[in-house]
C-alpha cells in the first residue's frame, strides 16, 4: 500500500519545485516589430536592428548565398536546415544573420527573429515548443554559443536540433554562431585511439554541431578583402578623408586583426573626427 504520509510529502516537494521553475513567457506581440530579444520576463522588440546591410558585407559571397536560400525556404514554407555559422572573430557571422533575416524580411514580412542566450535557453525549456506552435515562422539566434562538454546547456540545446526540419514539422529553426567549429572544447585525450571511453565521449560531444544541417565557415581576412569592407563602409556613409586605405591598413596593425569588425570600428573613429 501506498504511505498516504509519503504522498503527501512527495506533492509537497514537486510543488515546491514546480514554484521554483519560472513560467515560460508568453508569446511575442508579433506586430510590434519583426525581431526581438527573449529576455527573463517576456520578448522585448527591436525596431532598429543593428549591423550592416547584406550588400555592405564583404568575404561572405558564398556564404551569403547559401544563408539566404534557406532562410527564403524556410520563411516560404518549405524545408529548411538549422545553421550554424562559425569561425574567426569578427568575420560577419552574426552580421550575416541578421542582414540576411532582413533581407528576407523586406521581400516578404513572413518571418520573426528571436535572439536569445544559451543560459535562458536552459532557464526556459518550454521556450522553444512555444515558439514552435506559433502562427509566424521563427528563427531563434543563439550567437557566440560555446558549450561545456558536459553541462545542461548542451543537452538543453540537443532536442530543439533532434533531426532534421521539414515542412509542416513546425515554425521554428535555429541560427547560431560560434568561434568553434564544435562548439565544445576539445580533450587531449581524445586522441589516444585505443581509448574507447574517450572515443565515446569525443563523439557525444561532436555530435551536437552534426545536427546542424547548414554548417557555414569563416576564415581569418586577407588584405583584400579588408580594404574592401573599409571602402564599402566609407562610401555607403559618405564619408571622404585623405589616405583612408593606409589610415585603414595602420589602424589593422595596431588592432592585430583584419576583419569586418575591425573594418567597421576605423569608420567609426574616422567619421568621429
Amino acid at each position: 500500500m501506498t504511505d498516504p504520509a509519503a504522498s503527501a510529502l512527495l506533492a509537497r516537494i514537486a510543488a515546491a519545485v514546480e514554484r521554483l521553475a519560472p513560467p515560460a513567457p508568453a508569446n511575442p506581440d508579433w506586430k510590434r516589430s519583426w525581431a526581438f530579444v527573449a529576455e527573463p520576463t517576456g520578448f522585448r522588440p527591436v525596431t532598429d536592428v543593428s549591423g550592416p546591410d547584406l550588400h555592405l558585407l564583404q568575404g561572405v559571397d558564398a556564404q551569403r548565398t547559401r544563408l539566404l536560400a534557406n532562410t527564403r525556404a524556410f520563411a516560404a514554407g518549405a524545408m529548411g536546415n538549422h545553421a550554424l555559422l562559425w569561425g574567426a572573430r569578427g568575420t560577419g557571422k552574426s552580421a550575416l544573420v541578421k542582414a540576411v533575416c532582413r533581407e528576407v524580411v523586406k521581400a516578404s514580412g513572413a518571418l520573426k527573429l528571436v535572439q536569445i542566450s544559451a543560459d535562458l535557453l536552459l532557464a526556459q525549456p518550454g521556450l522553444a515548443s512555444a515558439l514552435r506552435a506559433s502562427p509566424c515562422r521563427v528563427i531563434l539566434f543563439i550567437d557566440d554559443l560555446s558549450l561545456d562538454a558536459d553541462g545542461p546547456a548542451l543537452r538543453a540545446l540537443k532536442p530543439m536540433l533532434e533531426g532534421g526540419l521539414e515542412a509542416g514539422d513546425g515554425n521554428l529553426m535555429v541560427y547560431a554562431t560560434s568561434n568553434r567549429r564544435h562548439l565544445t572544447h576539445r580533450d587531449p585525450a581524445e586522441n589516444a585511439i585505443d581509448d574507447l571511453h574517450w572515443r565515446d565521449t569525443a563523439e557525444e560531444r561532436l555530435a551536437i554541431s552534426d545536427r546542424f544541417g547548414l554548417s557555414l565557415g569563416f576564415h581569418p581576412w586577407d588584405q583584400a578583402t579588408y580594404l574592401a569592407a573599409v571602402r564599402a563602409h566609407a562610401e555607403d556613409i559618405g564619408l571622404a578623408v585623405p589616405d583612408l586605405e593606409r589610415d585603414a591598413l595602420a589602424w589593422s596593425v595596431q588592432r592585430g586583426a583584419r576583419s569586418g569588425r575591425t573594418a567597421w570600428q576605423f569608420i567609426l573613429d574616422r567619421a568621429m573626427r
